[in-house]
């Protein structure tokens, strides 16, 4: 079973390498990033699932840990990000999120900035789960929104619309304003801060689909 996912996994790394080594990225807002690397500082990112594949391309080598589900498809999407610099988290709200957030905790203390899912690994789509306010609030870190868009991509008719970059086209990457989530905020807070953030990833994303995306 390790060999199968192994060998799948060094497989669909090879493709994606020679798909998305093809594709330009243009980067809008990176510096409310960069001003909190530069400083020391990690940083949970904040992705919804269809987006995950080129913003995990585009992030490779910095140093991220993605939280990845447990799931067989989960299996081999660690196999291919990890051979891309990342040190994965494997859990999820369904399985394993108790010791996942643990690690993430861990992580963190390291100086590793994480990544989540919001909406994974099963959705509803674009809807934020609970546990990225949780894991903010745990360890510190503050969250920063990401996404992209892609005008030329396949988006697959699965629940998160999975965006695939077709060969040669163009990326737009979107950065948001961190937000902090303060150690004692009460229910009320959280939930305020999960709708707020919801709604920024939201608004970004379509922004980042103004020329073309998986409902135009």
């Amino acid at each position: 079973m390790k060999l199968k996912y192994r060998v799948g996994g060094a497989a669909g790394r090879l493709v994606l390498n020679g798909l998305l080594g093809t594709v330009r990225f243009e980067v809008e807002g990176r510096e409310r990033y960069t001003k909190l690397r530069d400083a020391g500082q990690p940083v949970i990112f904040a992705l919804w699932h269809g987006r995950l594949l080129p913003l995990t391309y585009y992030k490779r080598g910095e140093r991220v840990a993605p939280l990845i589900s447990r799931s067989g498809d989960g299996e081999y999407i660690a196999r291919v990000v990890e051979g891309w610099g990342f040190a994965t988290v494997r859990g999820s709200s369904s399985r394993g999120g108790g010791e996942a957030l643990r690690e993430m905790v861990r992580r963190a203390r390291d100086g590793w900035s994480l990544a989540v899912t919001p909406d994974g690994p099963r959705g509803p789509r674009q809807k934020l789960q609970p546990g990225v306010i949780t894991a903010a609030q745990l360890t510190g870190l503050p969250i920063v929104p990401l996404t992209a868009g892609c005008a030329r991509a396949w988006w697959p008719g699965s629940w998160d619309r999975f965006c695939i970059p077709k060969p040669f086209s163009t990326v737009r990457v979107l950065y948001g304003e961190p937000r902090r989530i303060p150690r004692k905020a009460d229910a009320r807070e959280l939930a305020t801060h999960a709708r707020e953030l919801e709604g920024q990833l939201n608004a970004m994303t379509e922004e980042a689909d103004r020329d073309g995306g998986p409902d135009r």
